[in-house]
């Protein structure tokens, strides 16, 4: 009798040490599903264009390359008047909206207004693209400050009326770029459009075009 009751001991024993056991895996499933409740829903990562040599990037790093991308393709985009500037300048800002700052887009629509009420915008179109030799290169993305760049765009700019030329010439913009990570479903990009920084846009001469851009204080 005596060697039953030890093996009734030994597997009430064992018995506790599977009850402890399950104790210990359900209290790190339940910290793993705690981890994986609270994780983000989405990551923007941003990937530079060349990876030949590989890239060792921190989650919120943005490449230069990145910053130029998204500055040139939301400027090109804000400065597309397809058909006729009075109605097509406004639905550019509110195209691209989420992708301004909401400083900016206050400057935008003061400017709309005012060119409105000069009679600059009835049946203009406009358009800007990339200078030839003048597209991206480390120069033209300037770090003011963790999530602040510079980006320096030399634009050839076009703008008909009525189908006659009234203005074609190369300028040079400098453009704030800042990080806004507040609606990623609206802007992935995490970036916005920040306005002007220095002196603003000027238009470049034939000797200025060979000249590097740099900060203008």
């Amino acid at each position: 009798m005596q060697r039953y009751r030890y093996e009734i001991d030994n597997v009430r024993s064992h018995l506790r040490s599977l009850w402890a056991v399950i104790a210990l895996q359900l209290i790190v499933i339940l910290a793993l599903w705690l981890g994986w409740s609270q994780a983000p829903k989405q990551l923007t990562v941003h990937v530079p264009p060349d990876l030949r040599s590989g890239a060792t990037l921190a989650l919120d790093e943005v490449p230069a390359a990145n910053v130029y991308a998204f500055a040139f393709y939301i400027f090109q985009q804000l400065n597309r008047w397809s058909e006729d500037g009075a109605k097509d300048y406004g639905k550019a800002i509110f195209r691209v909206s989420p992708y301004l700052t909401p400083g900016y887009r206050a400057d935008l629509i003061a400017d709309m207004e005012l060119k409105s009420r000069q009679g600059e915008l009835s049946y203009r179109v406009r358009g800007v693209h990339e200078m030839t030799g003048h597209g991206f290169e480390e120069r033209r993305v300037d770090v003011l400050a963790p999530g602040v760049w510079v980006v320096w765009l030399d634009l050839d700019l076009f703008e008909s009326v009525k189908g006659m030329t009234v203005k074609r010439t190369s300028i040079r913009y400098p453009l704030r770029v800042v990080k806004l990570s507040v609606d990623p479903e609206s802007n992935p990009w995490g970036l916005a459009l920040d306005g002007f920084s220095g002196n603003g846009p000027h238009r470049l001469t034939e000797a200025q075009l060979s000249i590097e851009p740099r900060q203008e204080e």
